[in-house]
């Protein structure tokens, strides 16, 4: 479980779908004031305090949002205690939500103050610990006042809408980037020097740095993203060199690990070879010197390392085991970070080695778009297997041998990769369409086809649904379904 006390910068995450219904209610096109609540979890990092927008609770006009008695409108009395009462059971953060005229910039009036004032030092006491605030929102700009547990009062610096593309609102507009960095002069024609300034405040995370993961890692930071952060436990070995962007036979220790050499000379090799992040990471600062890289040499489902990506922006899956897709799917969900599963695969016949199926994949993964358990993605089975050390799996001799290498090569990852990447690019610079298609892709080269499914939603689900039992933005206050590492 990720918690540190809270830091500051503060920010409000939004699911898309949350959103839409918010500024349906907001702006129905009266003109006129409307309000509503928040609940957000809530989870601290040294990046800052994010609060994560759980549950929407749209105020009736005439009935839970009345004329105001100091100011022209207010919540009832009614509607705010059983909203702050729910919050309070919950842990959950209590936002009180109305709307002002305008557009692009936004903030709170004296009125709207006083009333915080008033108002908020006895919400806190009712809220026992977690803070509370208001936000105020124009058609594209939002403002935040969050008052916390001692009294004292943080703005909201931000708030990010994960829709279709995802939104960030300010107070106020933001000022254009200073220096434009002629490197870049072909993105920038692409989406501006403003869209190169969010792919440089970004934090993104990588699972994976294998056939798929190496190259999704160099791509993100040819584009100039500014922080990104990398985990796999594996070494690099010699059948992987063919397919690992940016490896070398020295990385692999060949002259050690070749056929011919002494078995314990062998077991020196890959020994020492090098960690696949670290080959990764190399790659990335030739690609962007300005960068910030994290290498991370361990496994995403250990508590220690999965807690490492809790503050990302977004997240790339390219590992295949269960386990992963699990940790990576709680991530999504209770952290609300917009993410993409990726991966490429050979059947063969394991006795015959005849081909039987080739096809590459990438899976679009948000709060909004229904969770790999809802998908079938997820298989109870191999998660039990993989849950046992390498011996215990090995003594059990599982049908899913690991010893048995199924093909594999870079043109396969390539196309499941820059699919990933690509939409990744349009979707935080803005110029994916409102209209773009949320559907899984499957790339079937042999027959030159791409088919399409469409993603469910379990609204029961305990992972992504709606329910109380959930664990959709729940942020610190949930434990990441992660595992003790085995000693190696």
């Amino acid at each position: 479980m990720a918690t540190h006390a809270p830091m500051s910068p503060w920010s409000l995450v939004i699911p898309g779908e949350m959103m839409r219904e918010l500024e349906r209610h907001l702006f129905p096109g009266d003109g006129d004031e409307h309000g509503a609540v928040i609940a957000a979890g809530i989870t601290s990092t040294p990046r800052g305090t994010r609060l994560l927008a759980r549950e929407l609770f749209l105020a009736r006009d005439g009935q839970d949002y009345l004329p105001g008695t100091r100011g022209y409108r207010m919540l009832s009395a009614s509607f705010i205690r059983d909203r702050i009462r729910h919050c309070r059971d919950e842990q959950l953060v209590y936002l009180a939500v109305h709307c002002h005229g305008g557009s692009d910039s936004v903030a709170f009036s004296a009125t709207d103050m006083a009333s915080h004032r008033r108002g908020y030092p006895a919400l806190l006491d009712i809220a026992k610990g977690q803070p509370v605030g208001a936000l105020v929102f124009a058609r594209n700009a939002a403002a935040g006042d969050i008052w916390l547990t001692d009294g004292t009062q943080v703005p909201l610096s931000h708030t990010r809408v994960l829709g279709t593309p995802i939104r960030t609102l300010y107070p106020a507009p933001r000022p254009l980037p200073a220096h434009a960095d002629p490197a870049y002069d072909r993105h920038t024609r692409l989406f501006g020097d403003r869209g190169q300034d969010v792919l440089a405040e970004l934090k993104v995370g990588v699972i994976g740095a294998g056939g798929a993961g190496s190259l999704i890692i160099e791509q993100l930071a040819r584009l100039g993203v500014g922080h990104l952060i990398i985990a796999d436990p594996e070494r690099i070995e010699i059948t992987n060199l063919p397919r690992v962007a940016g490896s070398t036979r020295f990385d692999a220790l060949t002259w050690l690990v070749r056929d011919g050499r002494p078995e314990w000379l062998r077991r020196i090799g890959k020994r020492f070879a090098s960690p696949k992040v670290r080959i990764a990471a190399r790659a990335a600062r030739v690609a962007n010197p300005a960068g910030k890289i994290e290498a991370i040499f361990g496994d995403i489902t250990h508590a220690a390392v999965a807690n490492r990506f809790v503050d990302c922006d977004y997240l790339f899956l390219a590992a295949d085991s269960m386990q992963a897709r699990l940790v990576f799917n709680a991530l999504t969900h209770q952290y609300l970070i917009p993410g993409a599963q990726v991966g490429a695969k050979v059947q063969a016949n394991k006795t015959t080695g005849e081909i039987l199926d080739v096809f590459a994949v990438y899976r679009p993964v948000t709060p909004d778009l229904g969770c790999l358990w809802c998908n079938g993605l997820i298989n109870s089975a191999r998660l039990q297997d993989e849950a046992v050390s390498p011996e215990e799996r090995q003594a059990q001799r599982y049908v899913d041998d690991p010893t048995i290498i199924a093909p594999s090569v870079i043109t396969l990852n390539a196309i499941a990769s820059a699919h990933a990447a690509n939409d990744f690019l349009f979707n935080v610079t803005g110029l994916l369409r409102s209209t773009a298609s949320s559907e899984y892709l499957r790339f079937l080269p042999a027959s030159r086809d791409v088919r399409f499914d469409l993603p469910r939603q379990d609204l029961g689900c305990l992972e992504c649904g709606a329910g109380a039992q959930s664990r959709r933005a729940r942020g610190g206050l949930r434990a990441l379904p992660t595992r003790q590492p085995h000693d190696r």
